[in-house]
């Protein structure tokens, strides 16, 4: 078999989990109840913020908050400080594809 097979939870709690962290991209799958967030932190690389399910904010840098619905994707620059949190929906689900993998920047 070439191909490799990857899974993620299908859940409707707090979730955060790496899919894949591979030399060439990483790929996270996240679930934020309503009034959950990420700590603040720095984009580690360029990011593509996948949104599944529900609305995402983000306030990145000094800007003000934006909202993405369900089908939005999200390019983040690398370093860049972030704050994400779903502060609308029940439940928001995202995936997050740092391309190239965070190491290419060490």
């Amino acid at each position: 078999m070439l191909e490799k097979l990857y899974s993620y939870a299908l859940v409707a709690e707090k979730t955060i989990e790496k899919i894949v962290d591979d030399e060439n991209v990483n790929v996270n799958h996240m679930v934020l109840p309503k009034g959950d967030a990420l700590p603040e932190h720095y984009s580690n690389s360029n990011v593509y913020m996948i949104v599944a399910q529900g609305t995402i904010t983000l306030q990145l840098n000094e800007q003000d908050n934006h909202s993405y619905e369900k089908g939005s994707i999200i390019n983040i620059p690398y370093n860049t400080k972030m704050n994400v949190f779903n502060d609308s929906s029940d439940l928001a689900e995202i995936f997050v594809v740092k391309a190239p993998a965070p190491a290419a920047f060490k």
